[in-house]
């Protein structure tokens, strides 16, 4: 923030020095202990949410830091994008009761408490919600102290020449003193006019899931984002989306693709990677866990692990399944392994025993740990699955694997397994796709297969035929299994069969 802004209120702050002067030898005294906290608060956004709310600003809360810290980033342009540019375009995507319109209000307030002249424009999905966002603001900044107790920290604390304007009493159109005008609260069918935004505010454009699959809404709202909304905001002004994903098109999608240069996002997922809660005092692990097991799986990875999942571009389906292979009918086991190119790829392994073209899932390794373990465990499980043709890419780094692996195999005296390599010349997306309706036809999962493999299967439900995926590992791996079988590609030697009772099904 820019000194000037802040001139009345570091005068403020001199003026209350001033008065507490004769107070020597008291600075842990609880007058000396709220002065310092004030202070604090004006410049700290997050001493600021703690100081308000400490019964819902925690300090323990990590995620909440998170937040805090980014808005102010934000505000005080320090965030950068992708590309390295300043950001402009703050993309915040929480999931649901978190807080997240609460957090944001309480930061209109100090927004306008630290620049009383800056204006904001704020948006929800429809004008009920966004009235109630206006009235939080508002009613923040209206509060009064309570005379005597030193533990309550109301917005006129912190700024004491923050006001609403007398006589603005219009819920959707007002302004603090000392500004023409401060907030203005729309909806996406609503308009903007007769006022400019230093800071644009739209919270939850997306209703519900019915919204989330009608392009015609997902349409408006982009049509408004461009056409109305970004006309409003002035030059270097900020534009704060904070919301729960929906959809992979929904407004943060189309902005995070539109302008990445622009963008920043803060990224919230319910369950952090360890697999427990961001808030256990909040949502407890055990809660959330009941909820991925009940909500219907595409809500739970878009709403509460900000994954949204585009059915209709969705390239594959849902999978055959099996419950008990007849290995009376096997003809044989085999494995496909794509190797990790870089930090950022998976390893994936996929064994199966093959029955008339068809390829029945025994076995899934997807992971993205370190060569030296993979190497060893992926012997492991050829071993355990009795595979006896096991087929490895050797691209990138994929002939060195392969050698070890073998060289773990005699060690576990897996003799019968036959490893080979090959250098995979083709396209990788145009492969996926020309394969994806043989993938779909010839491979069959095992019944539990998404609770055994959840990452696998997150992957693979996550992947669209258009635009750019994030990874492709386990799509390639199917791919490259379903070639397998159909003998579109082979090693360098034909592997040997093997008796039937060392198939490990």
């Amino acid at each position: 923030m820019k000194s000037t802004d802040m001139s009345d209120f570091l005068n403020f702050a001199k003026d209350y020095r001033d008065r507490e002067a004769g107070l020597k030898g008291l600075d842990n005294s609880p007058e000396s202990i709220r002065r310092r906290n004030i202070e604090k608060g004006i410049k700290d956004f997050r001493t600021f949410c703690n100081l308000r709310n400490p019964e819902f600003f925690k300090p323990e809360r990590e995620y909440q830091t998170q937040i805090c810290e980014t808005l102010q980033a934000a505000y005080e342009k320090r965030l950068k994008s992708k590309t390295g540019e300043i950001a402009d375009i703050l993309i915040i995507n929480e999931p649901p009761g978190f807080g997240k319109s609460y957090t944001a209000s309480t930061f209109i307030t100090w927004v306008l408490g630290n620049n009383p002249k800056t204006q904001v424009i704020a948006v929800s999905y429809n004008q009920t919600l966004s009235l109630t966002f206006s009235k939080s603001v508002r009613e923040a900044i209206q509060d009064e102290e309570i005379k005597g107790d030193l533990d309550y920290y109301a917005v006129k604390s912190f700024f004491p020449k923050l006001r609403i304007k007398y006589g603005d009493g219009a819920m959707e159109r007002w302004s603090v003193e000392g500004s023409y005008m401060s907030y203005l609260a729309t909806s996406f069918d609503g308009s903007i006019t007769g006022m400019r935004g230093h800071i644009g505010i739209i919270d939850d454009p997306l209703k519900n899931a019915k919204e989330a699959v009608d392009d015609n809404k997902k349409d408006e709202i982009w049509n408004f984002y461009k056409n109305t909304f970004q006309s409003r905001m002035l030059d270097g002004a900020l534009v704060i989306v904070i919301q729960t994903r929906w959809a992979s098109d929904d407004l943060a999608g189309r902005l995070m693709a539109e302008f990445p240069g622009r963008c920043y996002e803060l990224k919230l997922t319910a369950l952090k990677e360890d697999g427990s809660s961001i808030c256990e005092d909040l949502y407890s692990t055990k809660d959330l866990q009941m909820k991925a097991a009940t909500l219907d799986e595409d809500i739970w990875l878009a709403n509460y692990m900000q994954e949204p999942v585009d059915k209709k571009g969705s390239l594959y389906g849902t999978f055959k399944t099996y419950d008990v292979i007849d290995t009376d009918k096997a003809e044989r086991v085999i494995a496909y392994v794509d190797t990790a190119d870089t930090g950022a790829d998976y390893l994936c392994m996929i064994a199966a025993t093959v029955i008339e073209r068809y390829g029945y899932v025994l076995d899934i390794y997807y992971t993205d740990e370190a060569m030296e373990v993979t190497e060893r465990e992926t012997a492991r499980r050829l071993a355990f699955c009795g595979v006896r043709d096991c087929l490895i890419e050797s691209n990138n780094g994929g002939r060195g694997f392969a050698r070890n692996v073998i060289r773990f195999l005699k060690e576990l005296k897996a003799f019968k397994c036959m490893v080979t390599w090959f250098s995979q010349s083709k396209n990788k997306k145009t492969r996926i796709l020309a394969n994806a309706s043989n993938v779909m036809d010839q491979i069959i999962m095992p019944e539990d297969w998404e609770k055994k493999y959840p990452e696998f299967a997150r992957h693979i439900k996550k992947y669209q035929r258009k635009g750019k995926n994030d990874h492709d590992d386990a799509e390639d791996t199917l791919t490259g299994l379903v070639e397998f079988i159909n003998g579109d590609v082979k090693g360098k030697k034909k592997a040997r069969l093997g008796s039937k009772s060392r198939f490990g099904i």
